[in-house]
């Protein structure tokens, strides 16, 4: 079995370097850290997590938490990136990570279970962040850091910055003449509520009014009930020039309503995402939409997380990350 004695022998540097460098430590240029990982590798070095494990006191395993209610899974584009970019941070630390089954755990609790399983730390990604269970989590011992959802200062989340997000897209939109805007919004959280109140903001800023019939409830990262909202907004008989959904994915559905009715998105009406997924910047014309950087986050909550395992680390923070908006082809010139 290959050993940092016989990793530090190839690369003629001592055992800590090689320790520290496996590590990512701040204290090895990253030369000599690219340098021995990728000598480990050549070399079939696996790390004893047994050894590590009594030595350190920690299991190098850190717990995810991801509720999915639509059924799309890793394979729904946003939170896939965010799972990419946390997942890269993790193994270049040197952790594992370990999803938690929301079937399976409803029948105790997040943090027995987590506990059970001796997860170092826990990322809660998506969840009912007001539930008495997640809650318990993350009052708890155990380090955790969540997305999207800040509980108070004391306690650390990684946060898209939804402020600029939706000011920038509904700016964008009003100097393409539109004031007729309505807004497809997911279901009740602090971040459904956050954009409706910017949305509203702007809109008030360029006295521009919108009537509660422009408002419709769906549910986020589902096509079907957006397309059932977007029938009934392009039914009414003061239609929207412009429909915002609540993310990419459901505008899909959005589109295939307005498809129905022989209209072209970027054409006879305007339409507006949010997330950036890749696949609708391939669509003609592609999804005028604001791209969250999914992966940045993803690389944010792994750090944090691990800062508070390996330094025991009380000091809590609110990280916002900003994205971009994407112009694309789905929103009319009025002027």
């Amino acid at each position: 079995m290959v050993t940092l004695k016989d990793i530090a022998k190839e690369c003629n540097v001592s055992f800590s370097t090689v320790s520290k460098a496996l590590k990512g430590s701040p204290e090895i240029s990253e030369e000599t850290i690219n340098l021995i990982r990728k000598k480990a590798i050549e070399m079939g070095y696996h790390p004893n997590i047994a050894a590590r494990t009594l030595r350190t006191s920690k299991t190098y395993n850190l717990g995810v938490i991801f509720e999915d209610k639509t059924g799309a899974g890793f394979q729904h584009q946003y939170f896939a990136k965010i799972i990419s970019g946390f997942q890269d941070v993790a193994q270049s630390k040197n952790y594992e990570i370990t999803f938690m089954s929301y079937n399976r755990t409803r029948e105790n609790d997040y943090y027995n279970h987590s506990k059970s399983r001796n997860f170092d730390g826990v990322a809660i990604l998506s969840a009912d962040f007001t539930n008495q269970r997640i809650k318990e989590l993350v009052n708890s011992e155990i380090p955790t850091v969540t997305l999207d959802y800040s509980y108070d200062e004391n306690h650390t989340a990684v946060l898209s910055d939804n402020t600029k997000g939706m000011s920038d897209l509904v700016e964008y939109v009003i100097q393409k003449g539109h004031k007729k805007i309505a807004m497809i919004h997911g279901e009740d959280t602090l971040v459904t509520n956050e954009r409706k109140k910017i949305f509203l903001d702007v809109c008030k800023k360029h006295n521009i009014e919108i009537p509660d019939y422009y408002f419709a409830e769906a549910l986020y990262h589902d096509p079907m009930i957006s397309a059932e909202a977007t029938s009934i907004l392009l039914s009414l008989e003061n239609p929207p020039t412009c429909i915002f959904y609540p993310d990419d994915y459901s505008a899909l559905g959005g589109i295939r309503e307005i498809n129905s009715r022989k209209m072209i998105p970027g054409k006879d009406i305007s339409i507006v995402g949010y997330d950036g997924i890749m696949l609708t910047s391939m669509m003609i014309p592609p999804l005028t939409t604001y791209e969250q950087d999914g992966v940045e986050m993803g690389n944010l909550i792994a750090e944090n997380l691990i800062k508070k395992i390996e330094n025991n680390q009380q000091e809590n923070s609110k990280i916002i990350v900003s994205g971009r908006i994407l112009k694309g082809g789905t929103v009319v010139d009025l002027k």
